[in-house]
């Protein structure tokens, strides 16, 4: 699972995150992308650099880009990013 965040591995993600973690995505927005009042929002994609994100807020999509605090080497170290931007929410990638 320490494959490279290729286009195909960011897809993946991004479907799981949406189905099984869309409450953590909205998370991501509105902490990281500083849309606090964004009501949903989808991951577009990831690279090893930050995340796109579009969020619903007051009606409109809105896209939002969330850089990571360093560039990541893989797929795992994505998760762990992504899990730990969760336990700290505000500290791993303010901007």
């Amino acid at each position: 699972m320490s494959e490279p965040i290729t286009a195909a591995v960011s897809d993946r993600i991004c479907n799981h995150m949406n189905k099984d973690h869309a409450d953590s995505v909205l998370v991501y927005a509105q902490v990281y992308g500083q849309a606090k009042s964004a009501v949903a929002a989808t991951m577009e994609s990831i690279d090893a650099e930050g995340m796109n994100l579009v969020a619903e807020v007051e009606g409109a999509s809105t896209p939002l880009r969330i850089p990571f605090d360093h560039k990541l080497e893989s797929a795992k170290e994505a998760h762990h990013v992504l899990v730990e931007m969760l336990k700290q929410p505000g500290e791993t990638a303010q901007g």
